[in-house]
């Protein structure tokens, strides 16, 4: 993923920005997986668009892209003998490059084309590589309301500083397309001593960039959903041989154990999960994704996917290739001397896709403990939401991103708008059905009121006060299978942004400026799915009860939802942040 994330940069900057690999750290002893490959004594079954390795007595020195499970006269099945307990020399580190290029090569039934360089920088070397690396005052300006709009970074927090607080002391190594090397973050003052699952994932980057040009504007999304959707076949594969090379380890090859986590560097209670969250989306859905079509089509059908990268995260949490969108039109009526922000994103819009959706709804349970996503359960199974998943992976944690909230997901564009020193947006969301976006627009209104102090009323503009992370006003409108929210500091603002909302200024107490029938009108116009019972139902149950941050969150829930906080901060002190770099 780009370390810049975004939500978007433009393709064009393909070769200045940072693209992160997260990869939880894989112990020797994982179990393996449902397609573990087979036993090492001779080449075993090889799948559709595979090439079977070569014996040892086939290997020798100079041996190369000519035969598979070979690398430098290294056969696969062969073991380093060297102690890293004082990390590795140069010989050394050349010599477990070799070993692992072959096992790559035995795992993944392909040869390398050529040699790919291994070196190092220390902690700090990489921290001064990749300092301000965050572009223009008004790329980071733009990029403050997309992540506000998704409330997981605040109104008075800059979301580059959490960005960089998530990546910036935890990289432990990257690949960089550009300059055909891989390059690992050593502590300073140490010799290298190297994850064996780190380094084998990106040689198999290393491998992808022979085969399909990892430059190429394809393997970067001209937006954030484009980006995590690219990850989840780019990163996806790495994870799924990861996961075979680890299973390997704990069935009969000799590996060098993981070092100790120092933790990267940072406290793990200073990440922001909403962040972290949204990035690790392609590597728990996308190595499921491989290893469905590699179940059902071999290497062959990974590599026609890498061909054909994702175009949505709906496609990859869903596995469906066919993935449809819907069409989604937005034009910009903004009066009052609001402006995009053209030369940021795609022509000044953003798109956040389902993922980033999920992730949004789920945040404010963790961090804020509000029962958005099902507003019925506790704030604790709301939270579980996220970490109980079905399928499950031996090398890394695998989390939920699919919900009936945002299951529905059809395209979105969200637009950052500015007017002097004043901020807003506009973002469109389109869903399968009328079902699909009443369900979102409802979640959304949830979470609206959680943050705010009033109940929310149909067709009238609503404010959360100065004291919240979200401050301002709110306008949301439900048009058919449309959901458009409007947020700016002030309830006038709202209306200059959309002036053709059917939208009621709030009265000066905060409540409803219109009486009901025009809200529902307002909202919804003929299909009425805003007025009817069960959507004022659902916001009443929102207003308050679980949402409301009342007793039984503040007893029952308290001290649950504290320990899946410290359970994620103790995940990402173990955390070995790998970087895809195309610069």
């Amino acid at each position: 993923m780009r370390r810049v994330l975004t939500l978007s940069t433009a393709a064009a900057a393909v070769a200045a920005v940072a693209v992160l690999c997260v990869a939880f750290t894989a112990g020797v002893a994982a179990a393996p997986d449902a397609g573990a490959v087979p036993a090492a004594s001779g080449t075993g079954p090889t799948a559709p668009g595979g090439v079977p390795s070569a014996s040892a007595d086939e290997c020798s020195p100079g041996d190369g892209p000519d035969l598979v499970g070979c690398w430098n006269g290294t056969h696969y099945e062969e073991s380093v003998d060297f102690a890293e307990t004082d990390g590795l020399n140069e010989s050394q580190l050349s010599a477990l490059t070799d070993l692992t290029m072959a096992r790559v090569e035995h795992v993944r039934q392909r040869p390398f084309r050529e040699d790919v360089p291994v070196e190092t920088v220390t902690r700090s070397e990489y921290a001064n590589d990749t300092a301000s690396g965050n572009g223009s005052e008004a790329f980071r300006r733009w990029n403050d309301q997309v992540w506000e709009a998704l409330f997981v970074v605040g109104d008075d927090t800059n979301a580059n500083d959490e960005i960089d607080s998530v990546f910036g002391g935890a990289v432990s190594g990257f690949y960089s397309p550009s300059q055909d090397r891989i390059v690992i973050v050593v502590p300073d003052g140490e010799s290298p001593d190297i994850d064996p699952s780190t380094l084998a994932h990106e040689l198999l980057h290393a491998m992808q960039d022979q085969y399909h040009d990892l430059t190429d504007p394809r393997y970067v999304g001209a937006t954030q959903d484009g980006d995590l959707a690219v990850d989840g076949i780019v990163e996806g594969e790495a994870v799924h041989v990861e996961e075979r090379y680890a299973a390997r380890c704990a069935d009969n090859w000799t590996c060098a154990e993981p070092p100790e986590s120092d933790g990267g560097g940072g406290g793990g209670a200073d990440f922001n999960f909403g962040i972290l969250q949204t990035v690790l989306q392609p590597y728990g859905d996308g190595a499921l994704y491989v290893r469905e079509l590699r179940d059902e089509g071999g290497w062959a059908a990974v590599n026609a996917t890498m061909n054909d990268p994702p175009a949505s995260t709906a496609e990859v949490i869903h596995r469906n290739p066919d993935y449809e969108e819907g069409n989604l039109t937005f034009e910009d009526a903004a009066t009052g001397g609001w402006e995009t922000y053209p030369d940021q994103g795609v022509d000044g819009a953003e798109t956040a896709g389902e993922a980033s959706m999920f992730v949004m709804f789920w945040y404010q349970s963790l961090e804020y403990r509000y029962a958005v996503l099902e507003p019925d359960s506790t704030v604790q199974q709301n939270v579980q939401i996220h970490l109980d998943t079905e399928a499950q992976l031996d090398s890394r944690a695998v989390y939920n991103y699919a919900h009936p909230v945002t299951d529905g997901w059809a395209g979105d564009e969200l637009y950052p708008y500015r007017n002097g020193d004043r901020d807003g947006y506009v973002w469109a969301t389109e869903w399968q059905t009328d079902e699909d976006a009443a369900a979102f627009r409802d979640a959304y209104v949830r979470m609206l009121t959680a943050h705010g102090e009033s109940d929310y009323a149909d067709g009238t503009v609503y404010e959360i006060g100065e004291e919240s992370d979200f401050p301002g006003a709110y306008g949301v409108e439900r048009d058919g299978t449309s959901v458009t929210i409007t947020h700016a500091p002030s309830p006038e603002g709202v209306l200059e942004l959309r002036p053709d909302a059917d939208l009621a200024l709030p009265d000066a107490d905060g409540t409803d400026g219109a009486d009901g029938s025009d809200g529902d009108d307002g909202a919804d116009g003929s299909n009425g799915d805003d007025g009817n019972s069960s959507d004022d139902g659902d916001d009443t149950d929102g207003a308050d009860g679980s949402d409301g941050g009342n007793g039984s969150e503040d007893t029952n829930d308290s001290t649950p939802g504290f320990g899946v906080a410290a359970a994620l901060a103790a995940l990402v002190a173990a955390l070995g942040l790998a970087a895809r770099r195309a610069a």
